[in-house]
């Protein structure tokens, strides 16, 4: 069964590949769109199965994983930074407080009417962040294509004080839950050689 990755995220993309699964990539090109009155776990879960089924539809033999990461603050979602301002807003809000990152994951084959779809919480505290510390972070120009503002795969980890969970959801993807699902629902060992 070939295995697509609806993902452009170079992130996400790192992590599969060190598993030595064979896969493609076909980015999903959905509205990631905030609903009202949706908790921050199920916008992370609709927002995966979204873009795993805009792609799934095309190819029904294939075997589509989708995720989505969202950065949470007080029951609010930190998506994108518009800009370096709004970034600098975002890590002003994240610093000296703990937040959630939650990654919505999607499993789908429509030719076997599989549809497997779950969630991983992780805990980031932030250091107490002073202007320059922000400054010097927003100039690296890593925050502008993140949720909530700052990678920490890249110089974003200078910004944590600790975290609690899977480091790989705070990246992106939670390769361990996802290579429990697999094997669980689709019986693909990711500790296998390559498929």
């Amino acid at each position: 069964m070939d295995i697509i990755l609806a993902s452009a995220s170079p992130r996400r993309k790192e992590i599969l590949e060190n598993t030595n699964i064979k896969f493609s990539i076909i980015k999903s090109e959905i509205d990631e769109v905030l609903l009202e009155n949706e908790l921050p776990c199920q916008v992370a879960i609709r927002l995966a199965l979204e873009k795993s089924m805009d792609i799934a539809t095309k190819h029904r033999s294939s075997l589509v994983i989708g995720a989505d990461t969202i950065v949470v603050l007080d029951d609010m979602v930190l998506g994108k930074p518009k800009d370096e301002e709004d970034a600098t807003n975002m890590l002003r809000r994240l610093s000296n407080r703990e937040h959630q990152v939650i990654t919505g994951i999607s499993l789908i084959n429509l030719d076997n009417n599989k549809k497997i779809i779950d969630y991983v919480v992780s805990n980031v505290k932030f250091k107490d962040l002073s202007d320059e510390d922000i400054k010097d972070y927003i100039n690296t120009k890593e925050s502008l294509d993140k949720a909530g503002a700052y990678g920490i795969q890249g110089y974003g980890a200078l910004l944590v004080e600790k975290i609690e969970g899977d480091y790989f959801n705070i990246v992106g993807l939670p390769i361990s839950k996802i290579s429990d699902l697999l094997k669980v629902h689709f019986n693909i060992n990711l500790f296998m050689e390559a498929i």
